[in-house]
């Protein structure tokens, strides 16, 4: 196997051009969504709601215009009624209350949601995280034992706990109350016995939205307590103030962004840009997220989860739940500061991993021609064997699983592509772990080390049964192909309402064919490419020119003294000549006159792609096909709309044909 090819196929997405037109009519008679009239626009925003599944306007305002009234209800969900008269009761009675969490994003901020909403209502909370290398993932017989012992007579996990049969059978053994709320898939042995499952993947649960984050459906239990406990207004606006801290979750676990999920990050990242938690404040700030907008889906997935994950990952991640809860700003910037620095090593030691497993791809000739890579090591760091696993799965476009030993236990996390059902390659083998779980493409699990060799067997095997070389080719989905001169500020805003971007609703994609390299590339610190591009000719103008050049090539080539020199004036010869030099001078910037919108030109940014440039051996003056994605760049100077780009190709040596024409015209002289 070697790495993911660098030929990429374009998958232009198909829709009926009906729907399109009948959606478009109706956003036309909606003022809530109408683009001010322009009906080119309209029928590009109907075009890219179709795709996502919404058919009539009603529909299309909830996704544009999502609002608080259009949260389900809590009680939708199969044991809320339960889990809330024994949270209400609890505090009622003054009873000590334990969350148990994990230590990724999505379980630091579950608890924080939930330890919140229970002290608002006016009950006390303690938590506990485990410590990822001490005590690893899932609910332990030993914490609940000691919690036990301290009088705790509730626990509610978050997060965690749908596989966790060992842990509820103690709890109820010690007379502790087990409320379990979790998004994880249940196992074939169903959910474990407990007070009530929260968990909206659960067999006979038919709460609309099932792909709720862990800290989502904590937000739905905080949010059923505090329609029990508080007043509407109160409730309204700790609504909203929670929806920053569930977006983020929701955004970095990678969740479907559709639904309530929607909701969850429409509201919350509009949010953040009034942001007051102090905790919050010194996060955006460390993380050089600007507050004079909402941040985007991109600027939570890359630069605020990584930071929060850093501390589960590489240390302790109640630091997290510390950084949300503290008032003091001195004290807030401290753990930042410090969140940012472990995310730093993290950094660090995935560089050092995936150095070492290109390594062994180079050396390990059936490593590259494995189906489902299962790649093991000594010494790696337990939290970075995650994100190591997604590294490997976009290198070489395969399921890849990695696992580093710890004695006689080897701990993995495993990452998939689109057409692997990670879980259920897991389930096929279930006998072998100690445990495991997560969800069609993640995973984490563990296993005896002497087990790992039977592990990569049987998932090659497994793989190889299920998936044909058409799985592993890359492929990028189009939404539609646009010339250059659509791209305006007023398509930029209609997209922008279709955000935030995401599992579920990705960043609409569109091609364009034969633009123009205005200019020669550039290649930005060693790896990435910067072009500037306008919009194709069309092939009208095109040929209009060329009739234009053949017409001043015979008026410059015909010598005076032939008969046919008598009927070209002065005056034509001089324009000829003038017009010829001016385009030889600013050939690659010749333009049609005919639109101005054709003049504009773009800066395209292309992301690890030098090497794929140098062999292009692309030169100014030449076309080439693309894909980007449309956004803008908001430097006072510098901004303005960009292209990033997803993939080029050269339909043809543009610059060879213009050096034949020179060649030609050369001659001619």
């Amino acid at each position: 196997m070697c790495p993911v090819s660098e030929v990429m196929k374009w998958l232009p997405k198909s829709v009926e051009g009906s729907r399109i037109v009948a959606l478009a009519e109706e956003l036309r008679a909606t003022p809530e969504v109408r683009l001010n009239g322009n009906s080119r626009l309209r029928t590009t925003l109907a075009r890219l709601l179709v795709m996502r599944g919404i058919q009539d306007a009603a529909s299309a305002q909830t996704f544009l215009l999502p609002t608080l009234a259009h949260l389900h209800s809590p009680y939708l969900m199969s044991g809320m009624k339960a889990a809330v008269e024994r949270l209400d009761a609890a505090i009622e009675r003054k009873e000590g209350i334990l969350i148990y969490g994990d230590y990724d994003v999505d379980g630091t901020t579950a608890i924080v949601i939930l330890k919140t909403a229970i002290e608002l209502c006016g009950g006390c909370a303690d938590f506990h995280v485990p410590h990822r290398i001490r005590e690893g993932y899932g609910m332990k017989d030993d914490v609940i034992e000691r919690a036990a012992a301290a009088g705790i007579r509730l626990i509610i996990s978050v997060d965690t706990g749908i596989r966790a049969f060992a842990a509820a059978e103690t709890a109820e053994r010690l007379g502790v109350d087990l409320i379990v709320t979790d998004h994880h898939l249940p196992g074939q042995d169903g959910v474990p016995k407990a007070l009530s499952v929260l968990n909206p993947n659960q067999a006979g649960c038919e709460y609309p939205c099932k792909a709720l984050c862990g800290a989502g459906v904590a937000f739905k239990l905080a949010q059923a307590l505090m329609e029990k406990r508080l007043t509407e207004r109160d409730q309204s606006r700790l609504l909203t103030s929670f929806m920053k801290v569930v977006a983020i979750a929701t955004i970095a676990d990678a969740v479907p962004l559709t639904g309530e999920n929607r909701v969850f990050a429409k509201l919350g990242l509009d949010a953040l840009r009034r942001a007051v938690n102090p905790g919050l404040k010194a996060l955006l700030e460390v993380a050089q997220v600007p507050q004079t907008r909402p941040p985007t889906s991109t600027e939570i997935a890359f630069r605020i989860a990584p930071r929060l994950n850093a501390a589960g990952r590489m240390d302790v991640a109640r630091d997290v739940i510390e950084l949300f809860s503290v008032k003091d700003r001195a004290r807030a910037r401290e753990i930042a500061g410090r969140l940012d620095q472990l995310n730093g090593q993290r950094q660090e030691e995935e560089r050092r991993i995936l150095e070492a497993i290109e390594s062994r791809f180079e050396q390990e000739p059936d490593l590259r021609k494995a189906h489902c890579v299962v790649i093991d090591g000594d010494g790696w760091h337990r939290g970075v064997i995650g994100i190591t696993a997604t590294r490997v799965v976009e290198r070489y476009g395969r399921p890849a699983l990695v696992l580093s030993h710890d004695g006689d236990e080897a701990h993995g996390s495993g990452r998939s592509i689109r057409a692997f059902h990670l879980l259920d390659a897991l389930e096929s083998c279930r006998d072998l772990f100690t445990r495991y779980g997560g969800h069609s493409h993640a995973v984490g699990f563990s296993l005896p080390s002497a087990r790992v060799p039977e592990l990569r067997a049987h998932l090659d095997q497994y793989a190889r049964l299920r998936l044909t070389p058409a799985d592993f080719e890359p492929a990028l989905d189009l939404d539609a192909e646009i010339n250059l001169d659509e791209v305006t500020p007023e398509l930029f805003q209609a997209l922008e309402r279709l955000e935030p971007f995401g599992q579920g609703n990705p960043e609409p994609i569109f091609s364009a064919s034969a633009v123009r390299l205005m200019a020669p590339p550039k290649i930005l610190k060693d790896k990435h490419v910067k072009l500037k591009v306008a919009a194709a000719i069309p092939q009208a103008t095109r040929a209009a020119e060329r009739d234009d050049e053949l017409s001043e090539a015979a008026i410059l080539t015909t010598p005076r003294c032939h008969p046919d020199a008598t009927e070209i004036r002065r005056s034509e010869r001089r324009t000829a000549t003038e017009n010829r030099e001016s385009r030889t001078e600013n050939r690659e910037l010749t333009t049609p006159k005919s639109n101005w919108r054709q003049n504009i030109t773009f800066d395209a940014l292309g992301w690890h792609m030098a090497e794929r440039l140098q062999a292009a051996k692309l030169l100014a003056g030449d076309t080439l096909d693309i894909a980007f994605t449309i956004g803008h760049n908001d430097h006072p100077e510098y901004g303005g709309l960009e292209l990033s780009l997803r993939d080029f190709r050269v339909p043809e040596r543009n610059s060879d044909i213009a050096q034949r024409t020179l060649q030609a015209a050369a001659t001619t002289d």
